[in-house]
Formats: C-alpha cells, structure tokens, sequence
C-alpha cells in the first residue's frame, strides 16, 4: 500500500489538471464544426476522452522521468523528501522500469486514439503524421531531464511546454475531433501553452538557487531572478492577448462564458503583481497552485460553455 502512495505521489497529481488543460481547450474550439458532421458528432466525447488520458498519461510519464532524472543527475539529494527516488521511497531502478512501461502504455493509447479518430478519414499521410507528433511527445516528456544531455538542463525545456502543451496540444486535439485544420488555432494553443510555461517559470524560479549549484541551467537560472519576474509578465501578456484575439476579432465575440474567464484573467494580473513583491523564491510555491489550477479551471469553463447547450 505505501508503494502504491509513492507511485501517486511521485505522479504529481495536482499537475494533471494544468496538462488537461489544452485537450479541453481543444475540445471546445473544435465542438461547433464537429458537430455539424453526424459522423464526428457521434465520435467526439469518445476521441475527446481518448485524447486526455493519452496527454495525462504523458504528464505523468513526464512527472517520473524528472524524478528519476533529477536524482541521476545529482540535482536533487536526500534532502527533497517530496521525491520519490531520491528520498528513497521507490528505488532509481524501479522508477526507470516504471517509465519504460508507461511509455509503451501511452504509445499503445495513442496509436488506439489516431486509428479510432482517424480510420474513416482515409489518408494515411495524416494519420501518421499525428502518430509521429505522439512518439515526439513521449520523447519530450522523458527527455526533460532523463538521459544523456536533457534538454531541461539547457534551458529549452520552456519551447518543449510551449510547443507540446499549447500549439500541438491544442490544435492537435481539434485537429483528431474535426479532420481539419485552421491557423487561428495557434492563438488558443498560446494561452495554453504560454500559460503552462508560466508555471513552469515559477517552478524554475522557487529551485533557482538549488538549479544553479548542480548545474541545471534553466531560463531562471540564465537570466537570473528578477528577469525571470519580467519573463513571467511576458508569458500572462502573451497568453491573455492572443485568448482575446481569437475570441472577439476571429470569433467575432460569439463565444459563451466569457464574463467568467474575465474574472480568471484579472485573477492572474493580481498574481503577477504578488509575483514581483515576492523576494523569497521559497514563497512562491502557493502561487504555483494558483495558477495552475486557475488555469485548469478557465479551460474547464471554457468547454462547458461551448458544450453545453444554453
């Protein structure tokens, strides 16, 4: 019984909601056009659900991958009990066996999720397309900071979040439920994706000390401290403008619920500005959760209010 706790704990739960956020947002942006086809009417809550356990399952793999990473490479010791593999709890052995099967797991779903998406479709081109941007994926999530040179380690682990977490992560997804694909979904994919960089910015920022003595070279850690406060703004600006834009000049304001997600924006504005009063890296942990959840929870609406007939 413990095991299995270490297992869930080492999974990092609260950080699933943030991940879901980009197939929601995907759902949403691409219900209105599948539902005018009886076909992908039919088969959208059941791609949609196959699509969000296929990225859960790829944050959680990410999730074990820099457990195991961060003790390999000597970033993380005896002192973070919040580990599983370097406090001990699962042993480095049994969480690279664990990765390994999770892979195969999540590569196996995948694959169920294009060919049940995608069968009638006819092109094959396509479909493995899609398949690739999955084996890259789960690339991505090991490589954070597993293996030989993990790209974390450097700095580019943000353009990973970006990429993977907003553009694919959502365009993808619409792409999977409609069989189409439109440019103005990028703007969308940025709010996600810019926003799930913001998060992986406060995390960098509250382990920027700790990063920089064992050599993981973040952004944090590049353009130091309070840079990594502008670079914060930057992400919520990015993220907000580009979600506005899609919604009133290429939606022409048609969408529902937005009074709401108003609210959750003006939220994140006060957060920045709790952001850059903070002096003490250690205290941003609260605002982590914060915004991960919100974020999690603004997509959340945002798929009920364009799934859910008024």
């Amino acid at each position: 019984m413990n095991n299995l706790i270490s297992w869930i704990q080492a999974s990092r739960l609260r950080t699933l909601p943030l991940a879901a956020a980009c197939v929601m947002i995907g759902g949403a942006i691409a219900h209105e056009k599948a539902m005018n086809s009886e076909f992908l009417a039919s088969q959208y809550w059941p791609v949609f659900w196959a699509i969000l356990m296929t990225v859960v399952l790829l944050q959680v793999l990410s999730n074990w991958a820099n457990d195991w990473g961060d003790f390999s490479h000597g970033v993380d010791g005896e002192e973070r009990q919040d580990r599983a593999v370097a406090s001990g709890r699962i042993s480095a052995q049994s969480m690279k066996r664990g990765i390994r099967v999770l892979g195969f797991l999540t590569f196996l779903i995948g694959i169920a999720t294009v060919y049940f998406s995608m069968h009638s479709s006819g092109s094959f081109a396509l479909s493995m397309l899609m398949i690739s941007l999955g084996v890259l994926a789960i690339f991505a999530a090991y490589r954070y900071t597993a293996g030989k040179n993990p790209y974390g380690y450097y700095g580019l682990g943000d353009l990973m979040v970006m990429t993977f977490f907003g553009w694919i992560g959502v365009a993808g997804t619409a792409f999977l439920l409609t069989h189409s694909w439109e440019w103005s979904w990028l703007l969308p994919g940025t709010w996600t994706g810019a926003l799930s960089v913001a998060v992986l910015n406060l995390n960098n920022m509250r382990d920027h000390e700790n990063d920089a003595a064992k050599g993981k070279r973040t952004l944090v850690v590049r353009m130091g401290y309070n840079q990594a406060k502008w670079y914060h703004a930057v992400c919520f600006i990015a993220a907000w403008a580009s979600w506005w834009t899609f919604v009133f000049f290429l939606e022409n304001g048609s969408w529902r619920g937005m009074e709401w997600i108003g609210i959750i924006n003006a939220f994140h504005f006060t957060h920045l500005i709790r952001v850059f009063r903070c002096q003490e890296a250690s205290a941003l942990d609260p605002e982590l959760k914060r915004v991960a959840l919100s974020t999690a929870l603004a997509a959340f609406f945002i798929l009920l209010a364009q799934t859910v007939q008024s």
